[in-house]
């Protein structure tokens, strides 16, 4: 009779996240082992709480620091029907952590598995899956290595190895915890991004209401689009002083339409008279102030980033109950090209366009978004307009890779500037990791199937510049 070893020789070789997962041959795991896993982390783009870093919060709970806010958990716990009580309600912590570890076994071939186990390996040094019967202890040996002071939100960003944390701020804010951090600490750079996407979406309800809170924040009170404009800049100005270099708007898709200032005016005097836009108007005031914003990132030397493709809070009952970001968001189908390929030239032609990244949602617009950058790179900068990568529902092993294919296949895949986590969980750099070594095995891949040269040391410069060095020098850190 046959041995066990002898019918799953493969699966007994390649253990459940060894030392080589996700690398297929020894070729990837030379470039990720030597080249990859050494560089530090740069995650220029998250939504982790800079006033958490800077009190250096102590998480009471391994729910705390994994559950809290994670709405990519939070989907599949629906999902698998758990109620909301113990996903966003008043369950107790160790309620809703057992509700999480029950859901995880159901998670197989989503990219959570991975992410959940991953993460109580790389920070707690636990092994064991997590599934109902292994909960309890997991939950006393996360919570016990938590109480310690190297498990507080600064230690983690130290175990991770991590340089800089561009952190996601509206012009409104006082960033007063980046200045503080900046005079504490040095291990890291906390460092803001302006995020206007509240005074560009004119359409939304409250935004009156924050025009309000801008104008306190810039000392003018915004009564005409020149306000709006000069409030922008001084915030601009202000975050600049701050150590901001980096721009980002959340947005479906880009806006370049036809306009005069005086346009723009006429509509903003509409909306705070508390009459109603057509989607033209609307269309017409968010392509101006975009526009505007473009030029004065252009001015500042900052790199602008836009997030384009989300359909967002589609559930509206739980919109109401729970407020946005909280689960009920899905890709988009909009068309991203025209809109796009004239926003950006119309900043090229007056020399005034920044470095820029564009994230697509939609897997369908790839190709689209990949050539799209090819458009404006003017040779001033090497990879001067960059395809992001790939963002939310696609930050995962296919999306990865078909992002890095893509992006090979019709730009220039050394000067890509890498990966981010885009989270609001201190738990989540072990994203960096997954990312790399998907890499790796692409490139060890390519190797072993005499598609690449078996040059090593050249291979992995170019993992290094990816996973750390692009990114240095791209946002001047």
């Amino acid at each position: 009779m046959a041995t066990r070893d002898q019918v799953y020789p493969t699966v007994l070789r390649r253990p459940f996240l060894g030392e080589n997962f996700l690398l297929e041959n020894e070729f990837a795991e030379y470039l990720y082992h030597e080249f990859a896993a050494r560089q530090p982390i740069i995650d220029y783009h998250c939504h982790l709480c800079p006033h958490d870093i800077v009190a250096n919060r102590q998480f009471h709970s391994l729910t705390e620091a994994w559950l809290e806010g994670d709405h990519y958990k939070w989907r599949v716990m629906r999902t698998q029907g758990v109620p909301e009580r113990y996903i966003t309600g008043d369950a107790s912590d160790w309620e809703k952590f057992e509700q999480w570890a029950k859901t995880v076994p159901f998670t197989a071939r989503n990219p959570i598995f991975h992410w959940t186990h991953l993460e109580l390996r790389r920070y707690f040094g636990i092994e064991v899956l997590l599934n109902a019967c292994t909960a309890a202890d997991i939950y006393h040996c996360a919570n016990t290595q938590l109480a310690e002071p190297d498990f507080s939100t600064q230690g983690l960003l130290r175990r991770m190895r991590v340089e800089v944390v561009c952190t996601t701020d509206d012009p409104a804010d006082d960033l007063q915890a980046h200045a503080t951090f900046a005079q504490q600490h040095t291990f890291c750079r906390l460092l803001p991004s302006f995020r206007a996407d509240k005074a560009i979406l004119i359409q939304r309800e409250g935004f009156p209401q924050y025009l309000e809170r801008l104008g306190a924040a810039a000392h003018l009170t915004i009564r005409t689009f020149d306000d709006l404009l000069q409030a922008l800049e001084r915030r601009i100005l202000y975050f600049h002083e701050h150590g901001c270099r980096l721009s980002d708007h959340g947005l479906e898709h880009l806006y370049a339409a036809d306009f005069t200032d005086q346009q723009a005016n006429t509509v903003l005097q509409k909306r705070l008279s508390n009459r109603s836009l057509t989607p033209q108007e609307v269309e017409l005031f968010q392509s101006a102030l975009l526009y505007y914003l473009g030029k004065a990132y252009a001015r500042q030397g900052w790199v602008q980033q836009f997030h384009l493709g989300a359909l967002r809070n589609n559930n509206s009952r739980m919109m109401r109950t729970l407020g946005p970001d909280t689960g009920f968001d899905s890709i988009g189908d909009f068309e991203q090209a025209t809109a796009l390929g004239r926003f950006l030239d119309r900043l090229d032609q007056e020399d005034a366009l920044a470095k820029t990244i564009l994230y697509n949602l939609n897997p369908r617009d790839n190709e689209v978004f990949a050539t799209m950058i090819g458009n404006f790179n003017d040779g001033s900068v090497p990879g001067k307009i960059q395809w992001g990568s790939a963002w939310w529902f696609l930050d995962q092993k296919d999306g990865i890779e078909k992002q890095l294919n893509t992006l090979s296949n019709m730009g220039l895949l050394a000067r890509f500037v890498g990966m981010l986590t885009d989270s609001r969980s201190f738990l989540s750099f072990p994203r960096h990791e997954y990312f790399r070594r998907i890499l790796c095995n692409l490139l060890g891949r390519d190797v072993a199937n005499g598609e690449l040269p078996a040059d090593l040391e050249w291979l992995g410069s170019i993992v290094a510049d990816i996973c750390y060095r692009n990114a240095k020098a791209y946002f001047g850190l």
